[in-house]
């Protein structure tokens, strides 16, 4: 006798992604992994950006990094730091069982809002993240512009 099951779409999701990766680790397998072959320069840190106390902070994110690796560089309104991050040498491709870490070059350009002074640009790294701080005046600081609803205004919040 047939029993009758709620159907749940999150199920029907979990069994397609199941399937999705077992045909990417057919396909791509015998090039050692989608991340080690197909995909290897595609990589690059994560960034968040954010002003702070009269500066404004950019943070990347890379681990394993040595920081003699990375460049950065300021030329009119874009900042761009390049880097790399090498791979041991002591494992040979065709030894990973699996590798999600992604290696080689990387390059990301930030474009640095006005009022910002390139000239006294300061960068440290600590634990994996590379911080660039640098002077911002009032004009890059960001301002809330208030949006008008059927006539009345809408109070918008203070931007600290």
């Amino acid at each position: 006798m047939l029993t009758l099951r709620k159907w749940s779409p999150f199920k029907e999701l979990s069994t397609l992604h199941q399937e999705m990766d077992e045909l990417f680790r057919r396909t791509f397998g015998s090039m050692g992994g989608l991340t080690r072959g197909f995909l290897r320069e595609a990589w690059y840190p994560s960034i968040e950006s954010y002003i702070k106390e009269g500066n404004f902070v950019i943070h990347a994110e890379l681990p394993g990094i040595d920081p003699k690796d990375v460049d950065i560089s300021v030329v009119g309104d874009q900042l761009t730091i390049k880097g790399e991050r090498k791979a041991s040498k002591e494992v040979k491709d065709e030894e990973y069982l699996l590798c999600e870490v992604c290696y080689g070059s990387f390059e990301r350009t930030i474009t640095l809002p006005e009022g910002v002074k390139t000239d006294k640009v300061n960068a440290t790294y600590k634990n994996g993240v590379l911080e660039i701080a640098m002077p911002a005046e009032i004009a890059a600081l960001p301002r809330r512009i208030p949006i008008e609803v059927e006539g009345a205004e809408v109070k918008a919040k203070k931007v600290a």
